[in-house]
């Protein structure tokens, strides 16, 4: 089997995803995904990825992981090199599976668990679909798309929101109150009226549902170490289930001693990239839950790699999906296999919304729990018709 083509495709009404197709003499095609900075992303895999994929025996995941992963630029973070070779890495697993007929987790070593917990991250429809990253000005609180305004909700209305979800099994929800006062201070101060805003959505989901809630609290790494500490202090009352991302990943000594100032586990980080990285957070004690990204980290490969240097140090992972269905099923299978998953993030508002309006299958979500993709490879596919949408742009290298 022979790589023949690579194609991606983009979406003006999304301008945040990229998805990759690989073609292959056998007709089998691989699909991938990225999430932000996709235009360079696409320039990275026509322009560098492409001369050496085609022609390659498309089984051959880890050789051709390592050649991309370890080119000459891009080899250290989760720049577009690396969210282009993460999107290959998961096209290619998703080729393996179908040649042989089996779903990933099961290439990965199976089942470890029949399904996964999962929570609820509280976007909203409209969350992030602009290029401007996590600024509040992109928390897209002006839409009304459908029923699961969830970012909204957990600013305004946290007690009915967290009732909505209880009543469809989803007993874990992640929020980020405290973005406001980060960007109001540059992530410095946190002043008694920010305070009182960002702890108001934990005190109506306490009063309502006392403990059988867990909240996740998200910090988008916008605050530096003395706001942190200042953060921790007023969430730490309200026993949430995490800190996640506090500051920058790039002084993880700052997060290690984050993690020495508080009894909440730090989460991180999403925004880290291959086992190198990971390598160096866990042996400085800095996070008590390892999340990853699978459009960012380099890919299934990596991620497997991961996880398990994780269990090697008892600790538990977390994959992240608030991008795009790819990211989600191939981090679901992921968490199905690793016998180290912790939970599972999910947004209802875009597995019961627009991911529908992308591909073909979804994983079954039911009671707060997710279950197998059946299918071979990743058990999805683009719909046919996406590549013939007037917004589409689709782009296609056959040489080497």
């Amino acid at each position: 089997m022979k790589i023949t083509a690579l194609e991606t495709i983009q979406l003006e009404e999304f301008p945040n995803i990229l998805w990759l197709h690989l073609h292959t003499d056998e007709g089998i095609v691989g699909l991938g995904e990225s999430f932000f900075g996709v235009d360079a992303t696409a320039a990275y895999l026509h322009g560098t990825a492409a001369p050496q994929l085609i022609g390659r025996d498309p089984r051959e995941i880890d050789r051709i992981s390592h050649v991309l992963r370890n080119h000459y630029l891009g080899f250290a973070g989760p720049g577009a090199e690396m969210r282009g070779t993460s999107a290959v890495d998961i096209a290619l697993w998703d080729i393996w599976g179908q040649s042989v007929g089996h779903p990933i987790h099961q290439m990965l070593g199976g089942l470890s668990r029949p399904k996964i917990r999962i929570y609820n991250t509280c976007a909203g429809y409209q969350y992030v679909r602009s290029s401007k990253g996590q600024l509040t000005d992109n928390f897209g609180l002006a839409s009304k798309a459908g029923p699961y305004e969830d970012l909204d909700a957990f600013l305004n209305r946290a007690d009915e929101l967290a009732h909505s979800l209880m009543e469809q099994g989803i007993t874990a929800m992640k929020i980020w109150p405290f973005d406001y006062a980060a960007e109001a201070t540059n992530g410095c101060y946190l002043s008694a009226d920010h305070l009182a805003r960002a702890v108001s959505p934990f005190e109506k989901i306490r009063k309502a549902m006392g403990n059988r809630m867990d909240v996740m609290l998200e910090l988008h790494s916008l605050w530096n170490l003395t706001g942190a500490k200042q953060v921790f202090r007023a969430a730490e009352p309200f026993d949430p289930f995490w800190f996640e991302d506090p500051v920058k990943m790039n002084n993880l000594d700052a997060v290690a001693e984050l993690a020495q100032y508080t009894r909440i586990p730090i989460t991180a980080s999403e925004t880290l990239a291959t086992r190198y990285a990971f390598r160096e957070l866990m042996a400085k004690k800095a996070a008590g839950i390892v999340m990853l990204d699978l459009a960012w980290c380099g890919g299934i490969s990596e991620a497997k790699k991961i996880a398990t240097m994780a269990e090697a140090h008892h600790l538990p992972v977390a994959p992240h999906d608030c991008t795009g269905p790819i990211t989600l099923i191939s981090s679901i299978h992921l968490s199905l296999n690793c016998p180290n998953a912790l939970i599972q993030e999910t947004v209802r508002a875009y597995y019961t919304g627009w991911y529908k309006d992308l591909v073909t299958d979804l994983p079954r979500i039911e009671k707060g729990e997710v279950y197998p993709m059946t299918k071979p490879g990743l058990g999805t596919k683009l719909l046919p018709d996406i590549v013939k949408r007037r917004d589409a742009i689709v782009r296609r290298t056959t040489e080497a």
